[in-house]
């Protein structure tokens, strides 16, 4: 959805035509002038490898959907382990073929659901897991051998994929057997989402401890999904999302050789989380554009041999920021759009937003609608069968050429600064997207941008719409679960564990390890990173210093 720019006219004259051709200027969000037609002059640089090739901007695999779909994910946690478990359940037999784990924000935060600070938040915005025993419960009766899964979680996320390692184990499923993804990445939330523990440094030690993990442990495992998907929703354009998401990129895999990982033992396993919001055409560039950087990144600047090390793979969500309130019904198209584009772009996985998530958690009708959106499109539209349709379209391959030249000058201004980790304590990144987010409401507000249904074409008659609601029972269920684990397991061995991690996290041993042995006797996940709290600190932004 592009916007017109309005200026206006000098008094006590008319308008020049280059005043009127100024007037009429139609730019995408990234600001990119949109012309009215685009000819094979608008084509920078040669023809691009075909799918499969490098630098993959048409696509990481040949035949990318030919074989089988994108995978198709609803992230989907809400009250219990026993609720979320059920509405796994029953996705998974409407066709949904991953798993996608929303956690509430007590989890998030490393805290368990009875410390005084989770009153009122428990269950909330997410799946409250405080121990095995709840993990265990999430994943019951699911066969984690068959099931890619997906874990939004950040400065905890090394505990979260420790819990379902061993619930996998319970199951008698062996890590190297697991696929899936951790989202693990904790610069994105120090610039755009919030939901940090730690101080950087530590944070990263965490961040390269897990790859160091899972290379021997669970080598099927992306142990980290590097994510534009909130610097968007926070505000920032198409460009910015594409420019910071692949600096912060840059640096876990500074960070990973500084730790001493070789480039191609851990590179592999990389994966990226997009959003992909309603500026169509622009969204599809950015995609195609973000795995031909990627890729020449990883062989030019880091020196990677394997091929898989230079794929850039992503996970794809939907806009929640497109969503709007009035006339809810309206975001199943926006959804649709959104999705659209995210295959055409050539994302891995989906996840579609359901139509009622501006207003509440998804209740399962909403759910089941997202789902199926995904797999009309999969198996409706006729458009598997092509690996990148839209390559060759004039305005598709200039506006990636544009997206990349626009991007690689922000990065290089990140470079200039020491790296993402520079930028963003600086709180230079934090101001970029915030004047983005700023412009884009005002452009609202001077409805240059329609928002149907908000600044335009509004209804005086509301929808009745049934929506999810927490109750308090829940969080008191919750409450009660936790203080039962600690009843019940060994505590004597459980401060061992916690000792041992402690005294790994004082010294320079991978934390990873001793962390895992505290939660298979069940410590929780508010004493393993409250002890990490006591030896590292917690981190307080400038704002609040």
């Amino acid at each position: 959805m592009s916007k017109t720019v309005s200026r206006d006219t000098p008094t006590g004259g008319s308008a020049s035509e280059d005043e009127k051709t100024r007037a009429d200027e139609r730019l995408s969000e990234s600001g990119i002038p949109l012309k009215p037609h685009y000819t094979s002059a608008d084509v920078r640089g040669p023809e691009a490898p075909a799918p499969g090739e490098f630098p993959f901007t048409r696509g990481v695999y040949p035949d990318m959907y030919r074989g089988r779909p994108w995978t198709m994910r609803q992230y989907s946690g809400f009250a219990t382990a026993a609720e979320s478990n059920q509405r796994y359940r029953n996705l998974l037999a409407a066709g949904q073929t991953g798993l996608s784990v929303a956690f509430d924000l007590v989890t998030q935060m490393g805290y368990d659901s009875d410390d005084p600070v989770a009153e009122g938040e428990v269950g909330k915005v997410g799946v409250a897991i405080d121990s095995l025993a709840d993990m265990e419960t999430l994943m019951r009766d699911i066969p984690l051998d068959k099931v890619s899964t997906s874990m939004t979680i950040n400065a905890p996320a090394a505990g979260l994929m420790l819990l379902y390692q061993l619930a996998a184990e319970k199951q008698g499923v062996r890590g190297d057997k697991l696929s899936g993804t951790v989202q693990n990445d904790i610069l994105k939330e120090y610039a755009a989402r919030g939901t940090f523990i730690f101080p950087p440094e530590p944070s990263m030690r965490l961040v390269t401890d897990t790859f160091a993990y899972c290379a021997t442990e669970m080598p099927r495992w992306n142990t980290i999904s590097i994510s534009g998907y909130h610097i968007s929703e926070a505000g920032a354009t198409p460009m910015q999302e594409l420019a910071f998401t692949l600096a912060n990129g840059v640096a876990y895999v500074e960070a990973a050789l500084t730790a001493g990982l070789a480039i191609d033992d851990f590179a592999p396993r990389l994966s990226f989380f997009f959003n992909c919001k309603m500026e169509f055409f622009e969204e599809i560039a950015k995609f195609r554009a973000a795995r031909k950087m990627w890729a020449e990144f990883m062989r030019d600047r880091f020196g990677a041999k394997d091929p898989r090390s230079m794929m850039l793979r992503f996970h794809t969500q939907t806009a929640g920021s497109s969503l709007t309130s009035l006339q809810p019904h309206t975001n199943v198209v926006r959804t649709a759009v959104e999705a659209m584009a995210a295959v055409l772009g050539g994302t891995q996985s989906l996840h579609t937003n359901s139509f009622d998530e501006a207003l509440a958690l998804p209740t399962e009708f909403a759910a089941t609608l997202a789902l199926r959106t995904q797999q009309v499109i999969a198996y409706e539209t006729g458009i598997t069968p092509v690996a990148d349709p839209l390559a060759g379209s004039y305005l598709v391959e200039s506006l990636t050429s544009e997206l990349e030249s626009g991007a690689r000058r922000l990065i290089d201004e990140i470079d200039e600064m020491g790296g993402s980790v520079k930028a963003i304590e600086s709180g230079w990144m934090q101001r970029q997207i915030a004047d983005s987010a700023y412009r884009f409401q005002q452009a609202v507000e001077r409805r240059e941008r329609v928002i149907v249904g908000v600044n335009k074409f509004q209804s005086d008659t509301e929808e009745d719409l049934e929506i999810l609601k927490v109750t308090p029972e829940h969080e008191e269920e919750q409450r009660r679960a936790v203080q039962r684990v600690r009843a019940e397991r060994d505590n004597e061995a459980v401060e061992r564990d916690l000792a041992a991690l402690e005294a790994a996290a004082r010294g320079s041993e991978n934390v990873v390890y001793p962390m895992r042995q505290a939660f298979s006797d069940y410590s929780t996940i508010g004493e393993v990173f409250g002890r990490l709290r006591e030896v590292w600190g917690r981190y307080r932004p400038r704002a609040e210093v």
